[in-house]
């Protein structure tokens, strides 16, 4: 779903482009951590470290993590 205004768009990119590439990627890292801080509240809280750790990859990088991982 996409309801930015070409215009919109265009502004933001011109904005992120007068941004060092420092803060380009210091802003990239703060929006990766907000999203698993998000993702992390909405499982159970009951969850083991393991279950934990095999969701947030999965939901990272959309395979399962593999079992050997844990040996």
């Amino acid at each position: 779903m996409n309801d930015t205004t070409p215009e919109i768009e265009r502004m933001q990119f011109e904005l992120m482009m007068k941004k060092t590439p420092n803060e380009r990627i210091a802003l990239a890292c703060e929006m990766f951590m907000s999203a698993r801080e998000s993702f992390l509240a909405s499982l159970p809280k009951d969850l083991p470290a393991e279950e934990i750790k095999k969701q947030l990859y999965f939901r990272t990088y959309g395979e399962h993590l593999p079992e050997e991982f844990f040996k």
